[in-house]
């Protein structure tokens, strides 16, 4: 009987170019669901030193990747201490540079502006060479269009892009975004998810829309 893919593996295919990116994150406030991805030619397995920026753990922000999401090369998420401060006549960060400058400045980063954490939601597509800015919450079945800068909140199930990106369409109808929203096949334990891959990849989405309503 042909296998289902393990989720606590790094490489899931013999081309080793994606990753399943849990088992290659250490910091302790990136949390990544099963199976999502990276893909990266060169080097998936250094996403947290390469695409995930200016991530100082004690500074309290979060990011949080959910499960099923393929991330594109080069994406990157710009984690709170990459803002200065905006309150004051100079957003200079003198502190940091030592001295003299620093006894006479605040704390570096007790002045930075708080955003909040970067939250992506199950089943997300995100485009090569994408910008995730911090505080941004991307839906559950969104698609961020390649070399989007997203400063804003995503809807679920929206294709969204540009610089800044904003929404361009909705992928489905209200009722069956509604509806899947409801089913949540990403939670479904391995064996029934395989059972529904013919669902969840059909064309056809009247077909698709009456099966997830009789579920």
């Amino acid at each position: 009987m042909p296998y289902i893919p393990d989720p606590n593996v790094v490489f899931p295919n013999e081309y080793k170019t994606s990753c399943f990116l849990k088992n290659v994150i250490t910091a302790p406030n990136i949390f990544v669901g099963d199976y999502t991805y990276y893909d990266d030619p060169d080097d998936p397995t250094a996403f947290e030193r390469r695409n995930v920026l200016f991530n100082y753990p004690e500074f309290g922000d979060k990011l949080v990747i959910g499960k099923f999401c393929a991330i594109a090369a080069g994406t990157q998420f710009i984690m709170g201490p990459a803002n200065h401060r905006v309150s004051s006549v100079t957003t200079y960060p003198f502190h940091v540079f030592g001295g003299l400058w620093t006894q006479r400045t605040p704390p570096h980063m007790a002045q930075l502006p708080r955003k909040g954490d970067i939250v992506v939601g199950h089943d997300v597509w995100i485009g090569r060479e994408s910008v995730i800015l911090p505080g941004v919450t991307i839906g559950h079945g969104a698609i961020v269009a390649a070399c989007s800068v997203v400063t804003r909140d995503i809807p679920a199930y929206t294709v969204a892009g540009g610089n800044p990106a904003r929404p361009l369409k909705k992928r489905f109808d209200d009722e069956l975004i509604q509806l899947l929203l409801q089913f949540q096949w990403w939670d479904l334990p391995p064996e029934e998810l395989a059972a529904v891959l013919p669902l969840l990849c059909e064309e056809d989405l009247e077909k698709a829309w009456s099966a997830f309503s009789n579920i």
